[in-house]
């Protein structure tokens, strides 16, 4: 017997790729590649898979080996195309996982799941089936419905459509929340969303037990929860996101000099024969945004998609609105993360079917892995952000993903920011990646001045801000200008002492201090999420007695409220007060109509936004993240500080930049003060070469990890560490380590950590391999990130 096999890879455990024949029902149907299928697995279980390819021509089987039929086909059409079927080869390469891993993390939940029914309609008639009872039916009915896929006249249903389930729960309020002490339930139901976002009434159900339905009701008549329909079509293309506030007038764009000719740099090399990738190198407030603007107009013309990725959902949400203003006839798609399932599944969806049709796609790097095809262009906006990389689930580098889909269309990748990565300017630096400069503001305007501000003497109560930041934003406020302050670090105070014992509130899970949100009323571990309500029995001594010690964003918005002239008022842009859909638009669309004159903040506002009276910035704590155990620490200081100097003095107003430090000797300062990223990348370049970093060697982390309770943990890291080292030896690869991670439980597991530094990636890669499939290791958790930009 010889049958027409197909490889499916599995987009769910055991994520293998199986050879499948096709159902005699099906036997004049050709599946394509990209095709999703349900398959059989084991006794009575389906899978979604994905058709990676067929040997075209009918094989002979080995004797005694009966090939399973697949179930049927989800898709008439390929739901992926070849190209995407390529980056998926080259990413389970890369990371030394199989194409099913890769399709289970890229693809939505709604496009892996076997619960769907078919709905067939011939001769006018509706049928619908489920999956299973095809093997019951006769041969004349299979073979008619094998006519009618073959004529379109099929559709795939989600199992479960109702009316919970389309029925989204929307937070409508933000903490604190006007609650009686005993409604736990109301209280588990409003925790819930705040932490996951907008969910369908049906999940919260199955979450929080139908127990919740009386309670979900109350919050509904006091309007703290509201359920909406969702429109996934406008959502889709970004719309919800952008209508908080209305549009402005469109905008005619007039480039300066040197944009014009970035501009025709990029054009050209749009009109080559080849891929191509260059620097966008220019100043905060330079006008980068009009240059991709411009590029995207390009692309369309020529009938070709863009891509204009930000590192964070507030940039990317801004970078939607310039493209509506300037481009308001212009296809547009936003997707990012915040979105809901039903959202981004909409649109995979709408892209899916309709990859042809030239687009502007806005979003975050997750928007890489859209089904989109001919890319013209993509452009990382602020290329060095630690954001562009995943190293979580799926490890990627969006900066290596983009450069792969270019060259797959013979596109355009553009890296642009202030402060490039140091690996993306000795790059450029050395003729490898060609570079365009922005060297002057946009209208003439200047950089504000910078200073520290040192703050050495100040104690553990007196605050964060010196007096001389306070009389300088006084003065400011005084003025009627606007204000920005970065504190990189939410909540109301990282660490909670208990006057009592003197011990500190500590996550059981994480071995690390909890965090007081005093707008929730609790104690959070920012790692695990474990949190315990407020007040809190100390586990060591049973008293309730803590002082709050340091300040995170919530504090800091609280202290400088108090001393606000007469209707004065504060902001606050953070994860927590951006929680509740649409809040991050509204806060910013707030404090551009200057309706609060201080903006408070952790990173997500340093950098992207331009707010013209805004003339003092003030970096509260500076030395944070600088004295961190990685080879990267000095470069992200001061990308940071500067990106963060930025955002004063973009109108005609002159900006002024206060930067508080306990550390006022450390050499990164005096590159801050000045603006001065070449002379930075100068003296960063000299320590790397020195101690053999990045980009002078490839390296690699090896993260290690096992049940804190587990005894032979330890012996299984140290047999794997040992064993990595004989092979690097044999390879020409340094093994440092093992070493406890700098954060060394994490969720109930103690982590360590081994680094790789190598010559070339395959060397490492075969490295890993091999070690850890020489050693016995079933307690430890194992995962490579390769060019890790995480250390902790």
């Amino acid at each position: 017997m010889s049958e027409r096999l197909f490889s499916v890879a599995l987009t769910s455990p055991p994520y293998a790729t199986l050879t499948y024949a096709l159902p005699a029902w099906l036997q004049d149907t050709a599946l394509s590649p990209g095709t999703r299928v349900i398959v059989p697995l084991g006794a009575g279980t389906l899978r979604v898979g994905v058709v990676l390819g067929d040997d075209g021509n009918t094989v002979a089987l080995p004797e005694g080996v009966t090939p399973k039929p697949l179930i049927c086909p989800l898709d008439v059409e390929p739901c992926l195309n070849g190209d995407y079927l390529d980056m998926v080869r080259h990413l389970a390469l890369r990371q030394g996982v199989t194409q099913g891993r890769i399709l289970g993390n890229l693809l939505p939940a709604g496009l892996r799941t076997s619960k769907v029914r078919l709905r067939l309609i011939d001769n006018g008639r509706k049928r619908l089936l489920k999956p299973r009872e095809l093997a019951g039916l006769d041969k004349e009915v299979l073979q008619r419905l094998g006519q009618l896929w073959r004529e379109g006249s099929f559709e795939v249903l989600v199992a479960g459509e109702d009316a919970a389930a389309s029925e989204m729960c929307v937070l409508k309020a933000d903490p604190p929340w006007p609650l009686r002490p005993s409604a736990h339930r109301q209280a588990a139901i409003l925790d819930f969303l705040y932490e996951r976002g907008t969910t369908s009434r049906k999940v919260l159900t199955e979450t929080l037990g139908t127990g919740c339905t009386t309670a979900l009701g109350a919050l509904l008549e006091r309007g703290l929860v509201a359920i909406e329909a969702i429109d996934e079509a406008s959502c889709a293309c970004g719309i919800s996101e952008a209508s908080s506030t209305p549009l402005d007038a469109p905008q005619t764009l007039v480039l300066t000099e040197e944009q014009s000719a970035a501009v025709g740099n990029f054009a050209a090399a749009m009109d080559a024969e080849g891929p191509a990738t260059w620097v966008l190198y220019g100043i905060t407030g330079s006008g980068k945004t009009a240059v991709y603007l411009e590029l995207a107009k390009m692309c369309l013309a020529r009938g070709r998609s863009v891509l204009l990725l930000a590192p964070e959902v507030a940039l990317a949400c801004k970078l939607r609105r310039d493209v509506a203003n300037s481009l308001p006839e212009a296809p547009v798609v936003l997707y990012h993360g915040y979105q809901t399932p039903a959202v981004r599944e909409a649109t995979f969806r709408l892209l899916a079917t309709t990859r042809n049709q030239p687009r502007i796609i806005v979003g975050t790097r997750s928007a890489l892995f859209l089904p989109v095809q001919d890319i013209g262009a993509v452009v990382l906006d602020e290329e060095h952000d630690s954001s562009f990389k995943q190293d979580e689930g799926l490890n990627y580098q969006a900066k290596e993903v983009a450069w792969f889909r270019v060259g797959q269309s013979n596109g355009l990748l553009v890296l642009g920011s202030a402060t490039p990565d140091l690996k993306t300017w000795h790059a450029a630096r050395e003729g490898v990646l060609p570079a365009a400069r922005l060297t002057s503001r946009v209208g003439g305007g200047t950089l504000p001045s910078v200073e520290l501000v040192d703050i050495r003497s100040l104690g553990p109560t007196d605050g964060i801000l010196a007096p001389a930041t306070t009389a300088a934003l006084g003065a400011t406020l005084a003025k009627g200008e606007q204000a920005v302050i970065l504190l990189n670090r939410r909540g109301y105070a990282p660490l909670m002492y208990c006057l009592d014992c003197g011990t500190v509130a500590r996550c059981p899970h994480c071995d690390i201090g909890l965090t007081y949100h005093k707008g929730r009323e609790r104690l959070v571990c920012h790692y695990c999420g474990h949190s315990v309500a407020y007040p809190a029995v100390c586990p060591n001594c049973k008293g309730m007695h803590y002082l709050p010690m340091g300040e995170g964003t919530e504090r800091l918005e609280e202290s400088i409220a108090s001393f606000l002239p007469p209707g004065g008022r504060v902001l606050r842009l953070d994860r927590d007060s951006t929680r509740r859909q649409g809040r991050m638009e509204e806060i910013l669309a707030a404090f551009a109509r200057e309706e609060a004159q201080v903006l408070v903040g952790t990173q997500m506002l340093s950098k992207g936004h331009h707010f013209p009276k805004v003339t003092l910035a003030v970096v509260a704590d500076g030395d944070l993240g600088l004295n961190l155990p990685d080879y990267r620490a000095s470069e992200r200081t001061f990308q940071l500080l500067v990106q963060s100097s930025g955002r004063a003095g973009r109108g005609e107003l002159p900006g002024k930049v206060l930067i508080q430090t306990r550390d006022p000797g450390h050499y990164c300062w005096q590159y801050v003060l000045r603006g001065d990223y070449e002379a930075f990348f100068e003296h960063e370049i000299a320590i790397r070469q020195r101690r053999r970093y990045p980009p002078f060697v490839r390296l690699a982390l090896v993260r290690m990890s096992y049940p804190v309770d587990c005894r032979e943990g330890l012996a299984e890291v140290t047999s794997l560490a040992g064993e990595l080292r004989r092979m690097g030896s044999q390879e020409g690869v340094q093994v440092l380590g093992p070493a406890p991670a700098p954060l060394p439980l994490l969720r109930g597991r103690k982590r360590f950590n081994c680094l790789l530094k190598g010559a070339d990636w395959l060397g490492l890669r075969r490295v890993y391999g091999a070690a850890s499939g020489s050693v016995s290791h079933r307690h430890l958790s194992l995962s490579l990130d390769l060019d890790p930009v995480n250390m902790l």
